[in-house]
């Protein structure tokens, strides 16, 4: 060994000599095992509902329609319950899958106050479900429209394309107003607390 490396040697052990493991870091560890699998169970879950519900979707469809001369028929409501189910799982699902990406946003926003910025994505909340459901009351119907049969035709094809793209336009732009007005409202509020500490008492 030369000279140099028994130098480097004594350097490196000397320290090494000094550092102690913390106190807690098996439970640190043990901390980030556990939540490494439960991430991977919830997406396993995730996946299998998802994949049940294909399923079951399937399955509705296939039992649902007839064949009658070569042709696919399906009863006209039975779409129109199907497209209705399927709005509202994309509401429930959809809604706080973006949300759960932009918790992160939000607490660099209103990190002056983290209870308006709590407050405020509860009642954005309140406000996107009841949206949601206007929208898919507004459109859902209990009768043929003119032009439909008792079976399924491509006009009702069409409507029911319809209903689908405006929930998902309507989600993204109320989530897109969300980010452009978030910022503003966290300097407001912001603003608001430095003039409220600043203000003199009363006398």
């Amino acid at each position: 060994m030369t000279v140099l490396e028994e130098k480097l040697t004594e350097a490196l052990s000397a320290g090494a000599a000094n550092v102690f493991p913390a106190p807690d870091l098996f439970a640190r560890v043990r901390e980030s095992v556990e939540a490494d699998r439960m991430m991977r169970y919830s997406r396993a879950r995730r996946a299998g509902i998802a994949l049940g519900m294909l399923l079951l979707f399937t399955g509705i469809v296939s039992l649902t329609t007839k064949r009658e001369e070569g042709r696919l028929l399906m009863a006209w409501w039975i779409l129109e319950l199907l497209t209705t189910v399927l709005l509202i799982g994309v509401a429930l699902w959809l809604g706080p899958f973006i949300k759960r990406f932009g918790r992160s946003y939000a607490a660099d926003v209103f990190r002056a106050s983290p209870r308006t910025g709590k407050s405020f994505i509860v009642l954005t909340d309140i406000v996107y479900y009841l949206i949601f459901i206007a929208y898919i009351l507004f459109t859902t119907s209990v009768f043929p429209r003119e032009g439909w049969t008792f079976s399924v035709r491509p006009i009702q094809i069409q409507h029911e394309l319809v209903r689908i793209g405006g929930i998902l336009l309507i989600i993204g732009v109320l989530h897109g107003l969300n980010l452009v007005l978030m910022p503003i409202l966290g300097r407001l509020f912001a603003a608001n607390r430095g003039l409220g500490r600043e203000s003199p008492p009363e006398e």
